[in-house]
């Protein structure tokens, strides 16, 4: 229906009020608003808005160069002024500097080998899993390659994180079918390795099938999306086994291929799913808030998200790999209190992120 009524303008005159992407709907408080789309290094030029991507999108004005073109990785700088993304088409991580409105693409001179997970270190060091060559590299903020860190038992290394106070570098070792090396491998920050959580894949607690992306929270707790195992698992800083979350399904709170993870400043769990396009919001309970997004080419909407990260202003940001782009959001109207369900909230136990809704 909304996909109808937008194409139904392209012939009329543009809407005098703002048009804009908020989760959930009106009249409820909105938690999640759509801010902008970024896709090259123009949108450091000026911040294009909603009506101006809705409006390009219904003319169909073509891409500009030096684009995104399949991001799968995603990291923010503390203060939030840089986001990095890797594209692993492009073979490259492009870096976006907001406020001294420039642009960096590592690859451009050396491409990199299917890079994919994304973390910064204490001083901004950048760390991208290249998939291909089974390790992780690291550059300076200048794009200076500084090393490379490997291990003869990574398989198919893909999400990443970085606990910079305890000194840990996570990687998930995604592995291949045949494979029982589903885990998470444990590093020092000088490529030591530590040891690893999961050991053989499996479908227990504490155990892996096809781990992909990973987050930390204040507490240094790692987050684990299971991907082919449908939920989220979590981890204290010593790697014990600490709960999970989620089920394969269509339904609320439920996965099919969960992706990305994310923490919030409230310790919000956001967990992208890939093949419902959306990503659903839980608390520290793991009882499911809200989800924003949903499948669709226009702004704000999704087609198979991968990483997602969360910058200190509670700014989220989506890479949106059939859309070609990074979709950023915010989270507005929200306090600590938000995060517990309230039974009464409507009939069928909502939350006061938002009210239920299909996907």
């Amino acid at each position: 229906m909304l996909f109808a009524m937008l194409t139904g303008c392209a012939t009329a005159p543009p809407p005098q009020a703002p048009v804009h992407l908020v989760w959930p709907a009106p009249p409820l408080t909105t938690r999640i608003e759509f801010v902008r789309s970024i896709t090259s290094d123009e949108n450091l030029g000026r911040d294009t808005t909603f009506d101006e991507e809705l409006l390009n999108f219904l003319s169909g004005i073509k891409p500009p160069p030096n684009r995104i073109v399949e991001p799968m990785g995603l990291a923010v700088s503390d203060d939030g002024d840089r986001l990095y993304v890797s594209d692993i088409a492009q073979g490259a991580v492009f870096a976006f500097d907001f406020p001294q409105k420039s642009f960096t693409k590592i690859g451009s001179t050396e491409r990199l080998a299917q890079p994919v997970g994304l973390a910064l270190d204490a001083q901004e060091n950048l760390y991208v899993v290249e998939q291909q060559k089974k390790g992780i590299s690291v550059f300076d903020r200048a794009g200076n390659r500084l090393r490379f860190i490997t291990d003869a038992s990574l398989e198919r290394p893909s999400g990443i994180a970085i606990d910079a106070v305890r000194g840990k570098l996570y990687v998930a070792d995604t592995s291949h079918t045949k494979s029982k090396n589903h885990t998470v491998k444990v590093f020092n920050l000088d490529g030591q390795l530590l040891g690893e959580i999961g050991h053989e894949k499996g479908n227990a607690p504490g155990q892996f099938k096809f781990p992909t992306y990973l987050t930390l929270d204040a507490q240094g707790n790692l987050y684990v999306t299971d991907t082919l195992n449908a939920r989220v698992q979590a981890f204290d800083p010593d790697g014990n086994y600490l709960k999970s979350f989620g089920q394969r399904g269509d339904g609320w709170g439920m996965f099919d291929t969960a992706k990305g993870v994310a923490v919030d400043s409230f310790g919000n769990v956001y967990v992208a799913d890939s093949t419902w396009s959306n990503v659903q919001i839980f608390n520290q309970k793991g009882q499911v808030l809200l989800f924003f997004g949903g499948r669709g080419p226009i702004p704000g909407m999704l087609k198979n998200p991968t990483a997602v990260v969360i910058d200190k202003k509670n700014q989220i940001y989506v890479a949106d790999f059939l859309n070609h782009r990074v979709d950023m959001y915010r989270l507005v109207n929200t306090t600590s209190t938000d995060s517990f369900l309230n039974p009464v909230a409507d009939n069928r136990g909502g939350a006061p992120m938002g009210a239920k809704s299909s996907k």
